[in-house]
């Protein structure tokens, strides 16, 4: 069986990149997106998942469009799919 990455971690990935790269603290992002910085840390980390209501708020926060995060997301996926499929060829 090889490593997954759940939606919710990449999720989470994604926007923890997206508001690291505009130097922006949680408890920025949180306040902006009025939710409670554990909420957010938890969504960051993939322990939580993160409502349609809620990446709108978390998007509008860090100045990107939802379909920006969610095709981030895709990309995301797709990479670390690659790298696992490449993995398991190579151990073949």
């Amino acid at each position: 069986m090889h490593d997954t990455i759940l939606l919710r971690e990449a999720i989470g990935e994604t926007i923890r990149d997206l508001r690291m790269q505009d130097h922006r603290t949680l408890r920025d992002v949180s306040a902006d997106a009025q939710m409670s910085l554990g909420y957010l840390s938890e969504i960051e980390r993939g322990q939580k998942e993160a409502s349609s209501e809620v990446l709108a708020a978390i998007s509008d926060a860090l100045d990107v469009s939802v379909g920006t995060l969610m095709s981030e997301v895709a990309e995301r996926m797709l990479a670390y799919e690659s790298d696992s499929v490449v993995t398991l060829r190579l151990a073949a």
